[in-house]
């Protein structure tokens, strides 16, 4: 390692809610090493900055070292709390839910209870049987279930599954950008990815390989099954390693509405590669700017401003009323007049009742309720509302194809 590597991480190795390792041997047909995280911020610091406070540089936290990161109070007691402070290794998540993982051996394990953030509440945490695909090769005892071949090879950078090793946790500059042991000794636009510059398949592929609902193509894997694209570093195709969750149209699943629509969390990327934007290279970072933003999401700027960049008034690209207040029929301002709550309603699971945006951009009409037996966009937010009121509403909006909207 050279010895700038040593002294940049050294002096960092303690930096808030990011896990350093040593710099890793490069992935097979790569000359560049993964370097870590900190090695970035001498040339990139306000960068570095601004990604270090964000969910993505803290997905996982030791809280040994930052007990601020356990959010509820552990020492009440509670039936579905059967652990402690000391037997929590690592901290998951921070914004909707959070899960406890407890080491045993060279593995993590989650344990038997997640926190509901949006209710203050405890829930039992286990995968059943017969949802996610993998459940069916692994016990169903969450002492069973490590988090390597379920979860870390997204919640890392260059998780060896050999080694059970890490560059780093978390979602570092590399997982985007890729080895960049070369760059820091030689700084150029030729040897790091940067996803702008990339196709905007590829380009999407850099944060689809986590945001999606698949499997590996090659399954299992030195006798282990996986739930991550083992192998796939950005630069090399996504569909070479990984597969979306499949999906047979007008069958509800664990992962899909009878539409189609992903029915989960985490399935962001099974819903964009369906849509209109990703046909026409909308991307990801179109919208999002993941080394962070003061707004919701890290977007870019608020919702309704990004969208009314391509979408306006009498825009090719729709709406092609007078006023968003014409194509929305709610007043302008209002939580109803907001190009998300129709096109990107909050209909897919994260924990109970808590949902979150779907991302295939399309309206979902009220007979799909009736059809399929899944959430509108309109009774997403008018639950006092029967499916009929929303669709006799559609019928009265003039601008609209009575055909696709309220049939």
């Amino acid at each position: 390692m050279p010895l700038r590597w040593i002294g940049i991480l050294a002096a960092l190795a303690g930096s808030q809610g990011v896990l350093f390792s040593q710099a890793a041997a490069p992935p097979a047909g790569l000359s560049a090493r993964y370097a870590g995280s900190a090695a970035c911020r001498t040339c990139h610091a306000a960068v570095y900055a601004r990604w270090s406070k964000t969910r993505m540089a803290n997905v996982v936290t030791d809280p040994k070292a930052h007990p601020e990161a356990i959010l509820p109070d552990l020492s009440k007691p509670n039936a579905l709390v059967k652990f402690k402070k000391e037997d929590i290794a690592f901290v998951y998540g921070s914004k909707w839910k959070q899960r406890y993982f407890q080491k045993a051996g060279d593995d993590y394990f989650p344990l038997g209870a997640q926190w509901d953030v949006t209710h203050q509440a405890w829930r039992a945490y286990n995968v059943a049987k017969g949802t996610d695909w993998w459940t069916q090769f692994y016990p169903p005892e969450n002492s069973a279930r490590p988090t390597g071949p379920l979860c870390d090879g997204c919640h890392s950078v260059n998780y060896d599954i050999r080694t059970k090793s890490v560059t780093e946790w978390n979602v570092g500059c590399e997982k985007c950008h890729g080895p960049g042991s070369e760059h820091i000794d030689r700084p150029s636009r030729t040897n790091i990815v940067n996803p702008v510059r990339l196709d905007s398949i590829q380009a999407n592929n850099v944060c689809i390989q986590c945001h999606s609902q698949g499997r590996p193509l090659a399954n299992p894997i030195e006798g282990k099954y996986y739930d991550w694209p083992v192998g796939f570093h950005v630069g090399l195709d996504l569909k070479n390693y990984w597969k979306l969750e499949e999906h047979k149209p007008g069958e509800a699943t664990f992962t899909h509405f009878p539409d189609g629509t992903a029915h989960k969390n985490r399935m962001q990327g099974n819903d964009f590669v369906t849509s209109l934007m990703y046909t026409h290279g909308v991307t990801c970072f179109s919208c999002h700017d993941v080394h962070g933003t003061p707004n919701d999401a890290d977007l870019l700027k608020p919702a309704n401003a990004i969208c009314l960049e391509c979408h306006g008034p009498h825009s090719p690209n729709g709406p092609r009323a007078a006023s968003i207040e014409q194509h929305t029929h709610h007043k302008a301002g209002s939580a109803g007049s907001e190009c998300v709550a129709c096109h990107m309603p909050k209909i897919e699971t994260t924990i109970a009742d808590v949902n979150v945006r779907s991302h295939t951009f399309q309206f979902i009409p009220p007979e799909a309720t009736e059809n399929f037996k899944m959430p509108n966009s309109c009774n997403a937010c008018h639950t006092d509302k029967t499916v009929q009121w929303a669709r006799d509403a559609l019928k009265s909006w003039p601008e609209f194809s009575p055909w696709r909207v309220a049939q």
